[in-house]
């Protein structure tokens, strides 16, 4: 498995928007309309998880995610999607390992992700900070972990 950190130019950036807009996960075409929108900025990355050449699953890191902008926590992990076939082979820990890398490189010492799953993101190592409102007036729940692990 390979996972790759892309940006807009990346050898993989067209192929991740097209297996993003029509994986089964409806949050994927957002994930697809915000790269050809060119919403990645700065130390903002699409990671995108394939193997001999298909596209296995995707996330991002970005500044914010979810809590409203009076909350200093940044950067986010997001859009984790694995795609059905490749489910099971801890393609979503690969992924994070290799955000939390990249972030470490990047000069942070933390990385947080919100979330409605409960003992999911745990057995990853992150941990729960607590339930916080949404910009959309829902709560979700907040994680962090540290990047040196």
């Amino acid at each position: 498995m390979e996972i790759n950190a892309l940006e807009k130019g990346s050898a993989l950036w067209e192929q991740t928007i097209a297996y993003a807009e029509s994986c089964s996960w409806r949050a994927g075409r957002e994930l697809a309309r915000q790269m050809r929108e060119d919403c990645f900025h700065g130390f903002e990355r699409v990671f995108a998880a394939s193997e001999n050449g298909q596209t296995a699953g995707f996330c991002t890191l970005t500044a914010k995610d979810e809590l409203p902008p009076e909350y200093p926590y940044t950067p986010f992990i997001g859009f984790i999607f694995v795609g059905e076939d490749f489910r099971g082979r801890r393609v979503s820990e690969q992924m994070i390992r290799k955000v939390l890398e990249y972030a470490e490189s990047a000069g942070f010492e933390k990385v947080y992700l919100m979330s409605g799953e409960t003992g999911l993101y745990e057995k990853y190592g992150f941990e729960k900070m607590g339930e916080y409102d949404t910009i959309y007036g829902e709560k979700d729940q907040l994680f962090v972990i540290g990047t040196r692990r």
